[in-house]
């Protein structure tokens, strides 16, 4: 990141402005709290926003990071949008594939947190990763979520952790899944997908928003038996990428 980089948005002068200062000392929840406001106080705060994303380019985003790329993507203002489409044509995660998977559309159907398709459009991503037999059957087997790469399960949970400040993605359900001492009866209704003994039904008793319990997103289908989560939970990419 270089003063040259900003300068193509907006005159430098007032980069660390008092108001990028206050931002960037808050804490994660805090600024969380802040991205709305800003959003609505205009210009100013505007280039408080894309200046910290620029800055972010330094590293690995995070759910800071995902919020202020949704709310400047929101701003129906041609100069913003023109910024998004320079600096970050495809988002703030990288959309990386050891298979050439495009991972476009999931990328924005999060983004717009349109989180019933990005659910749906996430297992047919997990189907292409295993394979042509599994995209005919819509299922994967657990045997082939052991040989998924790396690369691209750290893609499609970096997408749906990001995008979610950080409320949803398989990371987020491995987490919870180890407090409960890999328990996964009590799991299920910890992230909401059973609720007194019963399983909770598709879609309609599923909630499709940031109101939904932790880790209740995207989903994985229980009713065969737990070994496909567990493959999934025991992948090495979550120790290879510190999730």
């Amino acid at each position: 990141m270089t003063e040259q980089n900003i300068a193509t948005v907006w005159n430098t002068s007032d980069n660390f402005s008092p108001e990028m200062s206050k931002f960037l000392v808050k804490s994660t929840k805090k600024q969380l709290q802040t991205i709305p406001q800003l959003i609505s106080m205009g210009e100013a705060s505007w280039k408080v926003l894309m200046t910290f994303l620029l800055l972010s380019e330094m590293t690995t985003p995070n759910i800071v990071v995902g919020k202020v790329y949704q709310a400047l993507y929101q701003v129906n203002v041609p100069k913003i949008q023109e910024f998004l489409q320079i600096h970050f044509p495809c988002g703030v995660v990288a959309l990386e594939s050891e298979c050439n998977i495009d991972y476009q559309l999931l990328k924005d159907l999060l983004i717009n947190q349109k989180f019933k398709d990005a659910d749906t459009v996430t297992r047919q991503k997990l189907c292409e990763l295993a394979g042509e037999a599994s995209v005919k059957r819509k299922w994967v087997y657990f045997t082939e979520v052991e040989q998924f790469p790396a690369t691209d399960l750290h893609t499609i949970n970096s997408l749906w952790w990001v995008y979610s400040e950080g409320r949803f993605g398989f990371s987020v359900q491995r987490k919870l899944w180890l407090s409960v001492g890999k328990d996964f009866t009590k799991l299920w209704p910890k992230i909401g997908w059973k609720k007194e003994n019963n399983w909770t039904f598709y879609p309609n008793e599923f909630t499709w928003d940031l109101s939904a319990p932790v880790g209740h997103l995207p989903l994985l289908n229980q009713l065969r038996g737990v070994r496909v989560t567990a493959s999934l939970f025991t992948h090495p990419v979550w120790a290879k990428n510190n999730w």
